[in-house]
């Protein structure tokens, strides 16, 4: 069926096809609040009070809570949820199941169940619209071997999907932003650009090979995590979403208290986002990414304004970023590799120092 057709509002003889990104004020994880304004927001939260079985809280900023239930199994628990990035319904829903299931799978964890959290202006999108955005995430949770358990709707202004997801893994192999070390590699396990083919896309000048581009990357679930959360030396495992890489990096620097480098030149980007981000086109995410980063990001004067612009930008279902020991290094890009992310690349390295970022041209 062809969506413009399927979004089609009963008056279309007089109105224009409707647009799923045409119904939100943002779209993806770009719709995140930045991270200086939510730790501002977090401020004054009381102290959680102590859990003997609560392993990973909030405490290191890490992608979901993590709870003991025994010594063989703890309990990973997670949500996740924006609006439209992308006009076609069954998309939306692939893309924003999958980003949720990423969170298990950057603690180490293998996904057992999720629930739905649906918010739709039921009276401006189709219902058939609405249950094509469900017939996504449920095809990707088929096809990481889960059920959509059930759920919550909510008839709402703008349209908003996701998951709650609920992982298992052992106690042992669970991975924390701030177990980081000296002298740990970084490596990435996809490319970045999906942000800056969004704004592509919305502007419509993106083609089918960048809208193909954006899709591939953004409904490739990160089903590797688990592979490489049992590997002895991988110490720390995060996904690369909202906040950008410059956000996420700086999370485990500062979990681990140590600084980091990144080589500009060696961060795989989509070739199609490339040209956009050269020509200043992208979500205004980056902007507030940046902003948040503030002086604990520093750019060598050989990186370009558009590197900078990548790095920042806003990634919807990224890709998994890895501290490991040097000499596990080959071994995790093997393990990458064999999972099917062709442009898993080393980046960078953790240094002591203070928990700063550092970007070399």
């Amino acid at each position: 069926m062809n969506l413009m057709n399927q979004l089609e509002p009963k008056n279309a003889m007089t109105e224009a096809p409707l647009r799923l990104t045409e119904l939100s004020h943002g779209g993806g994880c770009g719709c995140k609040i930045a991270p200086a304004v939510l730790s501002e927001m977090l401020a004054h939260m009381p102290a959680a009070q102590p859990f003997a079985n609560l392993m990973v809280g909030t405490e290191t900023a890490d992608d979901a809570a993590v709870w003991r239930l025994n010594d063989e199994q703890a309990l990973i628990a997670t949500t996740d949820f924006f609006m439209p990035i992308v006009d076609d319904p069954f998309d939306f829903g692939r893309i924003a199941a999958t980003n949720a299931l990423s969170d298990v799978y950057a603690m180490g964890g293998t996904p057992i169940m999720a629930l739905a959290i649906v918010g739709m202006p039921v009276n401006k999108l189709p219902l058939e619209a609405i249950g094509r955005i469900l017939e996504g995430g449920a095809s990707v949770c088929a096809q990481a071997g889960i059920p959509v358990a059930g759920g919550h709707s909510i008839d709402s202004p703008e349209p908003i999907y996701g998951l709650v997801a609920l992982g298992i893994a052992h106690p042992d192999i669970i991975k924390r932003n701030a177990d980081a070390k000296e002298g740990d590699v970084l490596i990435l396990g996809k490319p970045l650009g999906v942000g800056i083919l969004g704004s592509a896309m919305k502007k419509g000048v993106l083609d089918a090979d960048g809208y193909a581009q954006m899709i591939a990357t953004t409904t490739k679930l990160n089903t590797v995590g688990p592979a490489l959360a049992k590997l002895p030396g991988v110490h720390a495992l995060t996904d690369v979403t909202g906040f950008g890489l410059l956000g996420h990096l700086l999370e485990v620097c500062r979990g681990a208290n140590l600084g980091a480098t990144v080589q500009a030149s060696d961060v795989p980007v989509m070739p199609a986002a490339v040209p956009f981000a050269k020509q200043g086109i992208g979500p205004g995410a980056i902007a507030r990414n940046l902003a948040s980063c503030g002086d604990a990001v520093r750019f060598d004067e050989g990186v370009a304004e558009w590197q900078r612009s990548v790095l920042a930008d806003a990634q919807t279902s990224g890709g998994l970023l890895v501290a490991c020991d040097a000499a596990s290094a080959d071994t995790v890009l093997e393990t990458f590799r064999a999972g099917g992310f062709a442009d898993a690349a080393v980046i960078g390295l953790i240094h002591s120092g203070p928990a700063e970022v550092r970007i070399a041209g």
